[in-house]
């Protein structure tokens, strides 16, 4: 059982990792606004198109950055959603019968 708990850790380490090169973003107005975040949910950049950011008032940036962040984020919470039931289901998958125990 205890060898059980170690490999889940280093298999969560290696979702981990992987979701750190892997990058996702979220756009605003048509993609003036780019947000790039890794699949952890960090912000990596932000990146504002210089026309628009130069027509672009204060509250107009500041709640479409809103947008894009978390459109970011959203995608970056679906993709680590879907790494983490991958590495859910492989571990049941190691229990052999014992999935069946309490019936169907």
């Amino acid at each position: 059982m205890f060898d059980k708990l170690i490999e889940a850790q280093q298999k969560a380490g290696e979702v981990k990792k992987r979701l750190d090169g892997i990058t996702v973003s979220g756009t605003a107005e048509g993609g003036k606004i780019t947000v790039t975040a890794n699949g952890n949910k960090v912000i990596q950049s932000i990146s504002i198109d210089e026309d628009f950011y130069k027509d672009a008032d204060k509250e107009e940036l500041e709640e479409l950055l809103v947008v894009a962040v978390n459109k970011a984020i959203t995608q970056a919470e679906n993709l680590s959603q879907s790494e983490m039931a991958a590495l859910s289901q492989q571990m049941l998958g190691g229990l052999g019968g014992l999935g069946n125990l309490f019936g169907k």
